[in-house]
């Protein structure tokens, strides 16, 4: 049972994730790989929309893609944003980034090598990672803009689409942990952290919501979704 404590917790730290960035033209978008192939119709989406001309889908496996998707997560998204009608030849496939930092570089060394210029990029995330992912792509390729994006959609919802409260809650205070430690190591740009996100944080992680924590002097090389 999740007290009412720690859901109030849980929607603080997913309000802190969204970046309210509005979608706008980019010369590309890059949506990364995961569980949750609400990636793909969002990126799919976009590019509906005329938000970008090319689409980047990046990925490998992890332990929590491997059985629903053993070809990897960014064929896997290519597969499915055809089915929504985005034309194959508007879609790049990098299937060997396994972290969000592997996700930027492998994914600018597809571009640079296909010589396709970039001044702008659409970073589609799951929506408890818009700023984990923003962070992260901003300290690696901080000459282009970033603007972050993800499905629309409320923290009851997200529950609902994955049936399971206690994984979403691990996976917030998961990826706000990376947002307060990844920076000192280097993987991230620093950002403003507010103390009321900081106490509902650390109330959850005292509450066990840890399974997504990674050892703070953890490498970057590791893979850590």
């Amino acid at each position: 049972m999740i007290s009412t404590q720690a859901w109030a917790d849980a929607q603080r730290l997913w309000d802190f994730q969204q970046m309210g960035h509005e979608p706008r033209l980019c010369s590309v978008a890059i949506g990364l790989g995961s569980h949750d192939l609400g990636v793909a119709d969002a990126t799919a989406n976009l590019y509906h929309r005329g938000m970008a001309p090319l689409i980047v889908f990046t990925g490998a496996t992890s332990r929590t893609t491997r059985e629903r998707m053993p070809r990897g997560e960014a064929e896997h998204y290519r597969d499915r944003a055809v089915e929504l009608g985005v034309p194959a030849d508007a879609i790049l496939v990098e299937p060997k980034a396994r972290n969000t930092g592997e996700n930027i570089r492998f994914s600018r060394t597809l571009l640079e090598e296909r010589r396709i210029p970039v001044s702008s990029v659409l970073l589609v995330s799951k929506p408890y990672e818009e700023r984990r992912a923003y962070a992260t792509a901003r300290k690696l390729w901080p000459d282009v803009e970033w603007v972050s994006s993800s499905t629309p959609m409320t923290l009851s919802e997200y529950v609902d689409s994955i049936q399971d409260a206690r994984l979403v809650i691990d996976m917030l205070v998961g990826a706000q942990q990376r947002l307060m430690v990844y920076p000192r190591q280097g993987f991230m740009i620093e950002q403003q952290i507010p103390d009321e996100v900081v106490g509902a944080y650390e109330r959850l992680r005292g509450e066990g919501f840890t399974s997504r924590l990674v050892p703070e002097e953890a490498s970057h090389g590791k893979r850590s979704r």
